[in-house]
């Protein structure tokens, strides 16, 4: 059995694709007030500001950011900015189903991208239970209602740059817990992220000549709520969640949990929304079930690369 350190990695991971599978329908309810650009830089705001007030890192902490920040940019260049850039025009250009079922395959580039760079062996076991979670991500976005698929190849790209951007997400934060704590990674992230998107927000509104329109949305007690759910959890309490659960177990073994972020959204369209689920989306379901299971138990034996080197150790120990 995983040693309690990587139980509490799991469960961390478990927690982040719960609430990434609810921000769907916070984006949904946001985009009925806000453009995505304007979007992305009230989230970060938002997590930034409760970043600062609930997961400050301490003056040691941002000593230690400060001197390595070359170190941390390609972390927060890679996600959120890459990430969320990369999907929002995407998502001009391609369908949500065609942008789930490619980002579906984060696992299978993270696996690549982790024997590449931190040499990591994946069983066979592992690999065949990482590509069912894949299929089964595939089947539920192709079984929703109303799945169309008419992307230009551009948006295929985009989309695909997208998934690449968080997969270099997890492999980089596996290393960089060598030497950071989650909460320092953390912060870095979210405050790169609001000083990114709000710059992004300003010029566009300044440029336009629209910038009192830029705080209208503040006026929508629901476009609030949408950012606090957007901003607090989803992205400041997800991104802990992961650079917590990174610092622990493989970044190929933790990727595939972000699959049940698919059935999650699922449920919560189905349930809330109304909307119907058809046969081939259930079996999908099942299929990413028992895919991040299967991964997640697969060849699973006691090992020092389950915790984070010595070397940050001490750290660690203070965000269990």
């Amino acid at each position: 059995m995983p040693n309690p350190s990587v139980k509490r990695a799991y469960a961390a991971a478990i927690g982040s694709a719960l609430i990434i599978g609810f921000s769907f329908l916070f984006v949904k309810i946001a985009l009925q007030t806000e453009d995505p650009l304007d979007i992305l830089a009230y989230r970060f705001l938002f997590a930034f500001i409760a970043a600062t007030l609930f997961a400050f890192p301490g003056r040691n902490g941002i000593r230690k950011i400060r001197t390595g920040a070359l170190k941390l940019i390609p972390l927060t260049a890679l996600y959120p900015i890459a990430f969320f850039s990369f999907q929002t025009f995407g998502l001009l250009y391609a369908t949500s189903a065609e942008a789930g079922m490619i980002q579906g395959a984060v696992p299978v580039f993270t696996l690549l991208l982790a024997a590449l760079v931190l040499r990591e062996h994946t069983g066979k076991a592992q690999m065949s239970f990482t590509l069912l979670s894949v299929a089964g991500v595939a089947c539920l976005f192709a079984g929703r209602e109303g799945a169309a698929f008419t992307a230009s190849i551009g948006g295929i790209l985009l989309i695909v740059c997208s998934a690449f951007s968080q997969a270099g997400y997890n492999v980089l934060t596996r290393r960089l817990s060598q030497s950071y704590t989650p909460k320092e990674l953390t912060y870095f992230m979210n405050l790169l992220g609001f000083v990114g998107f709000g710059l992004l927000a300003l010029v566009r509104h300044a440029a336009s000549g629209t910038l009192p329109e830029l705080l209208a949305p503040l006026s929508s007690p629901s476009f609030l709520i949408a950012m606090l759910y957007l901003g607090v959890l989803s992205s400041l309490v997800t991104s802990y969640l992961s650079n917590y659960a990174l610092s622990r177990i493989e970044a190929s073994r933790m990727s595939v949990f972000g699959s049940l972020s698919a059935v999650v959204a699922s449920a919560a369209g189905a349930l809330i929304l109304g909307e119907q689920v058809g046969l081939a989306a259930l079996l999908g379901a099942v299929a990413i079930v028992a895919g991040v299971i299967g991964a997640a138990m697969a060849g699973r034996k006691p090992k020092a690369s389950d915790r984070v080197p010595s070397s940050a150790s001490p750290h660690s120990s203070n965000e269990s």
